[in-house]
């Protein structure tokens, strides 16, 4: 009885004090903070004062503060807008294509056709040798290649293939998705050849044992398993084609027109809310793109 009494008459000084704690929601805003300022500064203030540019007024002396809708409506009234969206999606859709094409077969052979590890990261650094020089650079070395008397042309009218140069090698559409191609086709490459990497080898023993063909474990097996890195490919592939300018402007002579090219020359010509305007639609365009992608394949198994 004593020691329960003196247990019960703890002075109050010695009592355990409590300790501040966070909810633990509290705790992951407070870990999101800093990306979320990051974020907040470099990306969501940016698009914020493009859309409220894009409402301002403009002539060939500057830009006033307004909100107008005129910007919106010259852009989406007009058929050459129209016309010249379609031609981007044009070379979006066709460069996405080859480039998938390209890159899971590029992919498939490093990661199944390759036994070594060391190997497979060689091959796969060298596939990454072009990219140590700028985009303008390799775009610049098609030209002696595919002009009128350049590689391929002499090669064609010697081996009398052809009477006379091909003219359409260069300075056309399709000098603008080769070009594009060979740019962007690696951004394909690494997300499949991440994704094979992580496919369970047991699974081809387990289709084989049940009497599937290769073809057939291709298809049901190996292609299910490979959506997430095709669809972070078509999504690195489709805003780059989408943004791209330079390659249209040098590829096609000034020949063909994009979006970005379109946007370039309103900024050259200091129509910076009607840019704006026509960037505004483009990243809606392109959202609106990613999010159908997003809904066909789930990625967040790769993220």
């Amino acid at each position: 009885m004593a020691t329960i009494a003196s247990e019960q008459t703890i002075p109050a000084a010695e009592a355990p004090k409590r300790s501040f704690r966070l909810a633990p929601s509290a705790i992951s805003y407070l870990q999101a903070t800093p990306l979320i300022a990051i974020l907040g500064f470099f990306f969501i203030l940016p698009i914020a004062m493009i859309a409220v540019v894009s409402f301002w007024d403009y002539d060939f002396a500057g830009i006033y503060p307004d909100f107008l809708t005129m910007n919106y409506t010259d852009t989406l009234g007009s058929w050459v807008t129209w016309k010249t969206y379609l031609n981007t999606l044009k070379f979006t859709v066709i460069v996405w294509a080859l480039t998938l094409f390209i890159g899971f077969w590029v992919a498939y052979f490093l990661a199944f056709h390759i036994r070594k590890t060391s190997t497979q990261m060689i091959l796969f650094l060298v596939c990454t040798v072009p990219f140590m020089t700028s985009n303008i650079i390799r775009m610049i070395s098609w030209i002696p290649v595919l002009g009128r008397n350049g590689l391929v042309n002499s090669a064609l009218v010697e081996m009398g293939i052809v009477p006379q140069p091909v003219e359409w090698l260069l300075y056309s559409d399709f000098a603008v998705v080769l070009a594009m191609v060979h740019l962007y086709t690696l951004f394909m490459v690494t997300p499949i050849f991440n994704t094979l990497m992580r496919i369970d080898r047991s699974l081809f023993e387990a289709a084989r044992d049940a009497g599937a063909s290769g073809w057939q474990v291709l298809w049901n097996v190996v292609i299910p398993l490979a959506k997430p890195g095709m669809a972070i490919g078509t999504i690195f592939v489709v805003t780059l084609v989408m943004a791209d300018f330079s390659t249209v402007q040098v590829m096609s002579g000034g020949q063909s027109a994009s979006v970005a090219l379109m946007m370039k020359n309103q900024m050259s010509l200091l129509q910076y809310p009607a840019a704006a305007a026509n960037a505004v639609v483009l990243l809606v365009v392109v959202l609106m793109m990613v999010a159908a992608i997003l809904r066909v394949v789930d990625i967040r198994k790769e993220l």
